[in-house]
């Protein structure tokens, strides 16, 4: 055909250089239809030539899952069948051996992580893991502290599952005081102290976070100064203390600097201890207390110094019961309109029988006509008196020896370890011995009427002697009965032992009925306290010196109280001011502390 075609166009009469021309071409495209077949010969239909996987890109949330497939072709695009090997080569997630493709906990983009392998060929895809739902809130600072009207901006933080940051927008609130939070999370601490725990709240939707916040008080607003107005004697002095607040009337600790400003006296810088001086008038606000920027005033009356006025006297022992021809010093104890003791010298006499006494001494004699006799001791001064009832018997039962026996500490009106300590106005008819401390304090103003032994051999034996009568008033048994379960004030008690594993606490009236019998002995076990805001009264014969209160530590007589009976104490005593005791204070290893106008005497 190639001839033919040359002759026919060398019968057309072509030149002999196109006919060269036209010659090469011919050879060119016969060389391009071998090179042709050639490459059929190398890459034959069916060979796998390329592999692609899809999808590609994939999105997906943490955790979700996608199938991923793989499809193989030849060079002319024919499908391959073919089984990939899959695998994860950038992370992202992982993959089974299906290409079952499931997101891990991290976001991010994984180029190209997704691969399929079959024998030398592989593809690729690109997964894109997205952050999950919202899993948890976190709520920062926490715990915060702030003063009163102190601000904190507060920040939540949302987490998903994986605790990748989820973008959101909370809502604030307060769900247990403290103060306020904005729509921001600013908080503002309100006025109430306190530890608000998990007060701050951020939500969304049903998820939440909370802090925690204390509120402390804020900075020192005002200073009151107390008492305001204060009335002082001249030459006296009076004791003046401040409350600091802040803003929102919190109380703050405040140690302020005191002064005069306006006369009237002196006062202690650092306690606040006033003085008053010698002239008399009204000093406004001459007290100052300064804390910072911070000042108060007090205003200070000083007045001409009173006499005390005479307005009760007391007679005791009251009743009393005596044999004739018996003898009893009967004690008169002489107080103001407030209760505060006031020596008194009275003239005794017996307005109703019974008995003679002598006038300047208070020392009855019982006579020999039998019966009682109301109110027939009177002690007299001015226009004020007291008297007593005196019960004279016929016979009175012998002696029975005493459940306890005192020894060398019976003369003692007050025993002590370490000390004994009296504010003004106090008498002890009796002696006092202290052991193995020596400390007496406030003797005077403070009396004492009796022998004083401090620290000396009489003092230590006394220790000795109260300490074995304490232990045999401990081991007495208590009947279950006798148990002590509630307050003894307001009610009446007969002979025996009564006890309480914690304190003995006396509100009111406690009377003890002795039945007739002058022996009777009552005895009170306090495992801990005896607290007392009351009085004892004896009736039908019972005798205060017949009254044990045996106390675990410590014994206080409170304010005003007509105490009866030996108080023997752990610890230590303390009578507060304008208490009386027809008995003994007898403390073991602590101290005695006496107020004002406490009056003790031997019953």
């Amino acid at each position: 055909m190639m001839r033919r075609d040359m002759s026919d166009h060398t019968r057309r009469g072509l030149s002999p250089r196109a006919r060269a021309t036209r010659l090469f071409l011919t050879v060119a495209l016969g060389g391009l239809a071998m090179a042709a077949c050639d490459v059929h010969g190398v890459s034959q239909p069916g060979t796998l030539s390329t592999l692609v996987v899809s999808p590609n890109p994939q999105s997906l949330a943490i955790g979700a899952s996608q199938q991923f497939s793989a499809v193989g072709a030849d060079f002319s695009g024919a499908n391959v069948p073919i089984a990939p090997t899959w695998s994860v080569v950038s992370g992202g997630g992982t993959i089974s051996a299906s290409g079952l493709f499931t997101a891990g906990t991290t976001s991010g983009t994984f180029p190209s992580t997704v691969m399929a392998t079959s024998g030398s060929l592989s593809g690729t895809a690109t997964v894109v893991v997205t952050v999950g739902p919202l899993a948890s809130i976190t709520v920062t600072p926490t715990p915060t502290t702030l003063p009163v009207g102190g601000t904190q901006q507060y920040v939540a933080v949302g987490k998903d599952a994986g605790g990748n940051i989820v973008a959101f927008t909370p809502t604030w609130s307060i769900v247990a005081g403290g103060g306020t939070v904005n729509a921001t999370g600013m908080f503002t601490a309100g006025g109430a102290l306190g530890t608000f725990t998990n007060t701050v709240q951020a939500s969304s939707g049903g998820l939440s976070g909370n802090a925690t916040v204390t509120v402390t008080a804020g900075p020192l607003a005002t200073i009151v100064v107390s008492p305001n107005p204060a009335t002082v004697n001249v030459g006296l002095t009076q004791q003046f203390t401040v409350v600091g607040t802040d803003a929102s009337g919190n109380v703050v600790p405040v140690t302020p600097v005191w002064s005069v400003v306006n006369g009237g006296g002196i006062i202690d810088a650092n306690t606040g201890l006033f003085s008053a001086g010698a002239v008399a008038g009204t000093y406004a606000n001459t007290i100052k207390a300064t804390s910072g920027s911070v000042s108060a005033f007090a205003t200070v009356i000083v007045t001409a110094l009173n006499t005390p006025v005479l307005t009760t006297i007391t007679v005791a022992p009251n009743p009393v019961s005596l044999t004739p021809g018996a003898t009893q010093q009967f004690i008169a104890t002489g107080r103001d309109a407030n209760g505060n003791i006031i020596a008194v010298t009275p003239v005794w006499s017996v307005v109703n029988g019974g008995g003679s006494i002598g006038s300047a001494t208070g020392l009855f004699t019982a006579g020999a006509t039998i019966g009682t006799f109301a109110n027939t001791v009177k002690a007299t001064s001015g226009t004020v008196s007291g008297t007593a009832t005196v019960n004279v018997v016929a016979i009175v039962p012998p002696p029975v020896p005493s459940i306890v026996n005192l020894g060398t500490a019976a003369p003692n009106g007050i025993m002590a370890g370490t000390a004994v300590t009296c504010v003004t106005g106090g008498i002890i008819n009796a002696d006092v011995s202290i052991s193995p401390g020596n400390t007496l304090t406030g003797f005077g103003p403070c009396v004492i009427t009796g022998v004083k032994h401090l620290g000396d051999a009489v003092a230590a034996q006394a220790q000795i002697d109260l300490t074995t009568a304490y232990n045999t008033l401990a081991g007495l048994p208590c009947p279950p009965a006798n148990a002590i379960v509630a307050n003894l004030g307001g009610t009446t008690k007969a002979a025996g032992v009564y006890c309480s594993a914690t304190g003995i606490g006396v509100t009111g009236t406690l009377i003890l009925d002795g039945g007739g019998n002058p022996n009777a002995t009552f005895v009170f076990q306090a495992g801990t306290s005896l607290t007392t805001a009351g009085n004892v009264v004896l009736i039908n014969g019972a005798l205060a010196k017949n009254v044990f209160w045996q106390v675990g530590s410590s014994a206080t007589i409170g304010t005003a109280s007509q105490w009866q009976g030996n108080i023997l104490a752990l610890t230590s005593i303390t009578l507060v001011d304008n208490a009386t005791l027809i008995g003994r204070a007898l403390a073991r290893n602590g101290a005695v502390s006496l107020g004002t106008n406490n009056v003790i005497t031997l019953p």
